[in-house]
């Protein structure tokens, strides 16, 4: 941790026990001696902070009497990132049921995530009130499902679900070995080894329709067999089979394209025009299209050939929706009567 870092954590554990030792010091913050002698140091003669060793308690604590100058420490923010993960594991918290297997924990984890949220120009909840998270086209998760599963995933049990796989308009049951539980794009996921087709799938929470524990021992899989089978590929659509497309971007895109992270491997670059080529890993399509097709005319599919004939087919049936009805008819009826007038057949045409 840094300095600001090592400052607020003294003041809290002062604040914490009254006093601490010399040793707990050493063994919270994980500095060397000298280190230690210079923050407090630091805190004292800059920061006005009352620190004193008691001899009697056999460590440091505040001196409460009210004497000298206001002690204050300096304001402390975290980078986007950071607040991003506060907030959204803030909002999470809240979202979820408070009872089952999480409800215990809940209130202790919003106070610890309010206490790091404080700084010395706003409470907690005006952070929370001045930054907002939205959380886009979410798919909500039953909470009895969640905990079962999470409940299963921790204790290492097996879980039977009724599954709903939207991309078949089917329902089955399966036994499941669930692995991890991943969070992308507001949506629940869970890695977990299915016994049906004794593989490796991923599933998506809010298509579980029902879940029990089942009295049985996972099958556990290591995080790099996990990565090995699921793969690397382009968001959670994922697989072992690779491959790589090349996208081209007009300059209008480019601008906000060439700021995005796609994929932790991508490889961009600028061309001539202002353009942007971007390179992505990718197993299977349906999440890379979706991302494609946001773009419209924007964006042109350089390679593999296969999916460019995809996102040109998908165009071309969204654009077909958009002719006018009545001008599609027109042109059907001419068509099939061009052959009678002319005398000659279809095919000769």
């Amino acid at each position: 941790m840094n300095r600001t870092e090592r400052l607020y954590r003294i003041d809290q554990l002062i604040n914490q026990r009254g006093v601490i030792s010399r040793q707990d010091l050493h063994e919270e913050l994980e500095v060397s001696r000298a280190t230690l002698t210079r923050d407090l140091a630091y805190l004292r003669d800059r920061l006005n902070a009352p620190i004193v060793f008691d001899e009697e308690r056999g460590g440091y604590c505040f001196d409460l009497s009210g004497a000298g100058p206001q002690y204050e420490l300096p304001g402390l923010w975290f980078n986007s990132q950071e607040i991003l993960a506060l907030l959204t594991m803030h909002r999470l918290l809240e979202n979820l049921d408070t009872g089952g297997l999480l409800g215990p924990h809940i209130a202790p984890l919003v106070s610890r995530l309010n206490a790091l949220l404080e700084s010395t120009s706003g409470s907690a909840a005006e952070v929370v009130r001045r930054v907002k998270v939205v959380a886009a086209q979410n798919r909500p998760v039953q909470t009895r499902w969640f905990e079962v599963v999470g409940s299963a995933l921790v204790q290492r049990h097996r879980v039977e679900v009724l599954y709903y796989t939207r991309t078949r308009d089917e329902r089955s049951r399966r036994e499941l070995s669930p692995q991890r539980l991943v969070h992308y794009r507001s949506t629940w996921y869970l890695d977990a080894w299915c016994h049906r087709s004794d593989t490796l799938r991923t599933f998506s929470l809010d298509a579980i329709e029902e879940a029990r524990m089942i009295d049985r021992k996972a099958r556990n899989a290591s995080a790099a067999e996990l990565d090995r089978e699921l793969g690397a590929g382009y968001g959670i659509y994922r697989g072992r089979d690779i491959r790589w497309a090349v996208l081209r971007f007009s300059a209008d895109a480019a601008r906000w394209v060439s700021a995005e992270i796609w994929h932790p491997k991508q490889d961009g670059r600028w061309l001539e025009g202002g353009s942007y080529e971007l390179k992505i890993p990718y197993a299977a399509t349906p999440e890379l299209e979706m991302d494609i097709l946001r773009h419209g005319e924007q964006v042109e599919v350089i390679m593999p050939r296969a999916l460019r004939r995809r996102i040109a087919e998908r165009l071309a049936t969204a654009g077909q929706r958009y002719r006018p009805k009545r001008a599609t008819r027109e042109r059907a009826a001419a068509t099939k009567a061009a052959p009678r007038a002319s005398g000659r057949t279809a095919d000769t045409v």
